[in-house]
């Protein structure tokens, strides 16, 4: 297998991972520990953020003296041991210590993206960008049913034993690529650090300004966006009827065969010359109105609705992403990536906790209506931000960027 190839398989298998329990944690810890409380499940969601979040930026500060592949051998070894543990856990609370120090190393499995990202042309960055995104969403699908089913037939420990062998594949496959020389060294090819006052030190500062503006727009889409996700196995069983775990893991997976479907959407209108599927206005509020029909107690409403956040969730990451990448550089990718997904987690972790919060006061259905008032605040915000700078050059940090498409999420004026 290519490296390519590899990367993506390996990204797949810690997607599966996470995501065999992240629709099912209230069920988890009801037939688990007995415990019921919409808090202490939006809490543990939260403090899986708060892991990543912290751990990232110290994973990408030691790939810079490590060769990203063999950390991960080490650290998804790490992980793997922790999360099979986490099985034979008799309180909540060695659970909790056992599966937050697993979600602290196996957080480095994010480093290969950046990784990826240096050895790909810019031109390929969309492509490869969708295709990631794809995988993710397909990833969720198989790990949403596979949890869906385990959880049913098995019960719990086994839906651990599935995320810790999702870590022991990824450090396998590390070590494959390692044993085969497949590995392509980056360490020693990193520009050297420019000097204080340089143009290329005030270039870095013009960089990170655009990294920091477009990080809080990431915060807001992903609080907006995964707001939902805490209980929406337990509200779609509710307005259904239906309590089959696995058909649950199918409805809560639509979006990723929506990704799908998008990319080679997407692929066909690149190819015909044509840029109309990335509009970030227009799809934010599909997005928006995909959250509201989900509010609605109809089964197919819900189904339409999760069409529609499907579409929507897809083209906006991608269209965040990209412009990360065109706004960083290469030997800064890993540190920029780092900083985009604290605030990713941020948002995560802030949605997390308010779910459950939203859901012990006020009910399940309150959560799409504040998250589609989030997707709305996303587009205004994104308007506000980054209008301005569309009417001015591209940054002297990017000289050979066009400024549309430095203009933040929203892109060129003509694509929102």
């Amino acid at each position: 297998m290519s490296l390519r190839l590899t990367i993506v398989i390996m990204s797949a298998f810690g997607v599966i991972s996470d995501a065999i329990l992240i629709a099912f944690y209230p069920q988890f810890f009801e037939v688990r520990y007995g415990i019921t409380s919409p808090v202490h499940v939006g809490a543990y969601i939260a403090a899986i953020s708060i892991a990543v979040m912290c751990t990232l930026p110290f994973w990408a500060r030691v790939a810079r003296r490590v060769e990203t592949m063999h950390l991960l051998v080490y650290t998804q070894l790490v992980a793997g041991t922790f999360g099979a543990l986490s099985a034979w856990a008799e309180t909540v609370t060695a659970f909790w210590v056992l599966t937050m120090l697993m979600f602290m190393t196996k957080s480095s499995y994010l480093l290969m993206f950046p990784y990826l990202m240096r050895l790909e042309k810019a031109e390929a960055h969309g492509a490869t960008i969708g295709l990631l995104s794809v995988v993710v969403h397909i990833g969720g699908i198989f790990g949403a049913m596979a949890g869906g089913m385990a959880l049913q037939q098995f019960g719990p420990r086994t839906c651990l034993w599935m995320m810790a062998a999702g870590d022991f594949v990824q450090m396998a496959l590390c070590i494959y690529l390692i044993r085969t020389g497949r590995v392509v060294r980056v360490l020693g090819t990193d520009a050297a650090q420019p000097a204080a006052g340089s143009p290329a030190s005030a270039a870095r500062r013009g960089t990170l300004g655009l990294i920091l503006r477009l990080s809080l727009l990431m915060l807001l889409f992903d609080f907006s966006a995964y707001l939902v996700r805490p209980f929406f196995s337990v509200y779609w069983e509710q307005i259904s009827g239906m309590h089959n775990q696995m058909l649950t893991g199918l409805v809560f997976a639509i979006p990723g065969v929506v990704a799908l479907v998008a990319l080679i959407a997407n692929k066909r209108a690149t190819r015909d010359g044509r840029k109309l599927l990335d509009h970030t206005l227009g799809n934010l509020l599909l997005g928006t109105v995909g959250l509201l029909l989900q509010a609605a107690p109809s089964p197919a409403l819900v189904l339409i609705g999760r069409c529609l956040y499907g579409w929507s969730l897809f083209q906006v990451i991608v269209k965040l992403e990209v412009t990360l990448f065109k706004v960083s550089t290469p030997d800064a990718y890993a540190k920029d990536f780092s900083i985009a997904n604290f605030f990713q987690n941020l948002g995560v972790l802030l949605s997390s906790f308010g779910a459950g919060l939203i859901v012990s006061r006020f009910g399940i259905e309150v959560t799409f209506v504040l998250a589609a008032a989030g997707m709305l605040l996303t587009a205004a915000l994104d308007r506000w931000t980054f209008g301005v700078d569309r009417r001015h050059a591209a940054p002297a940090a990017l000289p050979e960027t066009d400024a549309a498409d430095t203009a933040g999420l929203a892109g060129a004026p003509h694509a929102s």
